[in-house]
């Protein structure tokens, strides 16, 4: 009988490292009778809480348990030392991990593509014709797409996340400013995509059952922006958000095939009911312009916004590419994929709720004030029915885009702010519990304050991806030492840089950033001149076209050491991916196993 490992610890009193197994591989199941397979799955999943429930019994029985629990499995350096800067998911994925198909990557953009329902909408509130937000979402998708398509290589190539490539590009102290800026954003989209999950529980649970659950008493002061029954709801998605976050990506591959199996019909049924009701009378269709200037202007704040929407998923690619199989499978399906589902979703909802509002004499934003309108008005058990599967659906695909998009993010970078205690789960859980404190109902208040943060943010990230992608295409041509990943040491030639620090990065980095700054802060209520503010909505593109062009500059008469390093070695494209030390990362060191059943140490 074979089972699955999947992962483990050092004890230290037994001197051995603990393998961590479930029940049978379910490959070997689903050869039997299919009426089997339901409860394989079950009995897995049942034997795995309860291995899990009694490792954390057991923490409690000592302080020794509790230290021991807390602290991940210590990885040692070549003197027998415990090295601070690496912990299992740091490491480069191994080959057994490496699951993700072309496929695979296929269907989950397609699924995070085609849930975009509010983002046309968006455009609509901040000004813009149907007909602008359209190409204005288009355009900015598919400039997104080209910087994704560049971003996920060195995850694809090297397999290793975001944290590990920040190292290699701004040093090993440097990196964590860059770790926590990403983190920071992926942290707030966390909490918003969690209220609007709540806010689509509540409009399925409100079909489901009706006045009784509607009519809840409501003990939240109307300051907070939130009543019971709502905060009820946010409080039921964190729970799932929770449980979900014990899982790494490789291991969620039929939850991302399930999500776009859900959405797909629940958006195309949506739209359709919006049009036959409403006879297809869209109304004028016209926001209330809500910046000064010229329209090209205008225009490009609209962009921006539409890539501020994109700007931590630009720099996420690494911690997704890094489970592929291959090296172009992760990177061609986005780029057809995501430009076409996001332009096509947001298109239906700027056409669904423009038909609706013009219909009814309505201001909706929101798929859950959408279906909450349509129950308003179609109370029978019918379409509450619809309406129940309908929400279901959105519900599924947030908490879907939620875990890989944000919750993912954040645990990886976690793993290299704490690698001593935070592995990806660990981080995950993390960020779950910070949501509380985001209070993220109040960020999602105004379309106009939502966007404007979004688009102005984007400069910290652009200038961020714009270093790493100099460096890594044109500067070292691909070459990466990954052993020097893990040592903050002087002794570290490549990575150590200044102290530590990359000064040419940061130079490049705070430049761009600092262009377009002005005008950033205008968005959030400074008083700005209109030549700043002008600057500012060209945002994410101008900040990476400065920090980009500016880098390669300065390295081209100020090189770092391990610039200098590789011209010496006159490495080609990509050489170092084949290097010895490189597939030694990714062949895992044999180890003396103990197999226990069901457990798993995260």
């Amino acid at each position: 009988m074979e089972f699955i490992c999947m992962g483990g610890w050092w004890d230290e009193k037994r001197h051995v490292y603990i393998v961590v197994t479930s029940t049978p591989n379910l490959g070997d199941v689903s050869n039997r009778a299919s009426h089997h397979l339901p409860v394989a799955m079950l009995n897995q999943y049942s034997s795995s809480l309860n291995a899990k429930w009694q490792h954390l019994k057991r923490a409690f029985s000592s302080r020794q348990a509790f230290s021991d629990f807390i602290h991940v499995e210590p990885t040692l350096d070549s003197d027998g030392k415990v090295n601070f800067w690496i912990n299992e998911d740091l490491k480069p994925t191994p080959p057994e991990k490496q699951t993700w198909s072309w496929f695979n990557y296929l269907v989950f953009y397609f699924g995070v593509g085609f849930g975009n329902w509010t983002l046309g909408s968006t455009m609509i509130g901040i000004g813009l014709s149907w007909w602008q937000s359209i190409v204005v979402i288009f355009v900015s998708q598919l400039i997104a797409s080209v910087a994704i398509y560049f971003a996920s290589r060195v995850g694809a190539v090297y397999h290793i996340g975001y944290p590990c490539v920040a190292r290699s590009v701004f040093g090993m102290y440097g990196s964590y400013y860059y770790v926590g800026a990403r983190a920071i954003l992926a942290q707030i989209w966390y909490g918003v995509q969690m209220y609007s999950s709540a806010r689509l529980l509540d409009c399925m649970l409100r079909a489901i059952f009706g006045t009784s659950y509607y009519n809840i008493p409501n003990h939240v002061p109307a300051s907070q922006g939130i009543n019971s029954r709502i905060l009820l709801c946010f409080f039921l998605m964190w729970l799932v958000h929770l449980t979900l976050c014990s899982l790494r990506p490789y291991q969620l591959n039929k939850f991302f095939w399930a999500k776009t199996i859900i959405i797909t019909p629940a958006v195309i049924g949506l739209f359709i009911f919006c049009m036959v009701h409403t006879k297809g009378n869209l109304g004028s269709m016209y926001g209330t312009t809500t910046t000064k200037g010229g329209f090209g202007w205008f225009f490009m704040y609209a962009i921006n916004a539409g890539m501020g929407n994109n700007a931590t998923y630009i720099t996420n690619q690494p911690d997704m590419t890094r489970w592929s199989k291959t090296l172009w499978g992760c990177r061609w399906p986005q780029v057809i994929i995501n430009p076409l589902t996001v332009t096509v979703s947001a298109t239906f909802g700027i056409l669904a709720t423009a038909a609706i509002n013009n219909a009814w004499g309505l201001e909706l934003w929101n798929q859950w004030d959408l279906l909450g309108a349509i129950m308003d008005r179609y109370w029978s058990p019918g379409p509450r029915f619809a309406i129940a599967l309908c929400s279901f659906a959105w519900t599924f695909y947030f908490l879907g885009v939620n875990i890989s998009s944000n919750a993912l993010p954040f645990g990886s970078d976690s793993t290299m702010l704490l690698p001593q205690f935070l592995t990806i789960p660990r981080g995950q859980w993390l960020a779950t519990f910070i949501c509380w404190g985001l209070v993220p109902w109040k960020i999602e208040a105004s379309a106009t304050i939502f966007v404007s943060f979004l688009s102005g943010y984007g400069i910290f990230m652009a200038s961020v991806s714009a270093v790493m992608m100099c460096e890594y295409y044109i500067i070292t041509k691909g070459n990466l030492f990954i052993s020097h990943l893990y040592t903050g040491t002087k002794e570290n030639k490549h990575y150590y840089y200044n102290k530590g620090w990359n000064i040419q990065a940061l130079i490049a980095y705070v430049c761009g950033v600092a262009v377009p700054f002005p005008g950033f802060c205008g968005t959030l209520g400074a008083n700005v001149s209109q030549a700043a503010t002008d600057i500012g909505h060209l945002g994410w593109l101008l900040s990476f076209t400065i920090s980009f062009i500016l880098y390669y500059i300065i390295c081209k008469f100020w090189p770092t050491e391990n610039q200098k390093i590789i011209k010496e070695m006159g490495l080609g494209w990509e050489q170092m991916a084949n290097a010895p030390e490189t597939v030694d990362a990714l062949t895992p060191e044999p180890v003396e196993e103990v197999a226990v059943l069901g457990a798993e140490k995260v």
